[in-house]
């Protein structure tokens, strides 16, 4: 897969502005989070206004908002979805992989990888297979924490992922580190929130830096095997 290829996932967007600036640098989707002990938790409606500014400066192109869910029932997903206007849904908890199915959108599922060892991320990896979810987060373990810790994670794991399924790398992932990232990994999509922030908010500069780096050619472009997939729009 090529860096051109690589889609970018610009997470916990909270102002309008930020997500056209995200959008007209070249991001893929943008994310808006439900999480209310995040300070990047935003309301069905402020969701709403940072969803309708992306899909303006998209102008047509093909860009999708995902919502981050942490253990939330799903009726309520459902309703915030069709509220805020979603295209994804992005589960950042404890979801038991079976709740694809009775969502009303696709999802993306996520698995945390821990510095011990591979063994619990396999099993749980091999379940949201069976799930077949738009793609699945391989993101750093930090305890009490569901994302957007800063935290790395762990590369060997994501990339030996990344040959079988639609891998969405995040975990402390900056302008500086993703074009390594990449060309360790060659995920199907990367995924930030802190590294395009300062001073907990986000950085206008450095989504355009990091989403530069993304798009810059890298080397040993190698094929990737991309697992079958329920897509948004094909």
């Amino acid at each position: 897969m090529s860096a051109a290829d690589t889609l970018v996932k610009i997470c916990g967007l909270r102002d309008p502005e930020h997500a056209r600036v995200a959008v007209q640098a070249g991001a893929d989707l943008i994310g808006v989070v439900f999480y209310p002990p995040s300070h990047r938790n935003v309301s069905p409606s402020e969701a709403r206004r940072v969803a309708d500014a992306a899909r303006v400066a998209a102008a047509g192109r093909r860009m999708h908002v995902v919502g981050l869910f942490v253990n939330v029932d799903v009726h309520t997903m459902n309703a915030v979805a069709d509220e805020a206007g979603l295209d994804l849904f992005q589960l950042s908890g404890d979801e038991a992989p079976e709740v694809v199915a009775r969502l009303n959108r696709p999802a993306i599922g996520t698995v945390r990888t821990h510095s011990s060892g591979s063994v619990a991320e396999e099993a749980r990896f091999e379940a949201w297979l069976e799930a077949a979810p738009w793609a699945i987060v391989i993101d750093s373990h930090v305890p009490g924490m569901y994302g957007g810790a800063g935290t790395l994670a762990d590369w060997f794991i994501a990339a030996d992922f990344a040959q079988r399924y639609r891998v969405m790398l995040a975990g402390g992932l900056t302008p500086e580190s993703v074009a390594r990232a990449m060309q360790r990994v060659k995920p199907f999509a990367v995924d930030v929130s802190s590294g395009v922030e300062t001073e907990r908010r986000k950085d206008p500069d450095k989504i355009r830096r990091f989403i530069a780096a993304v798009r810059a050619p890298i080397a040993d472009d190698a094929h990737v095997y991309i697992h079958p997939l329920t897509s948004v729009g094909g």
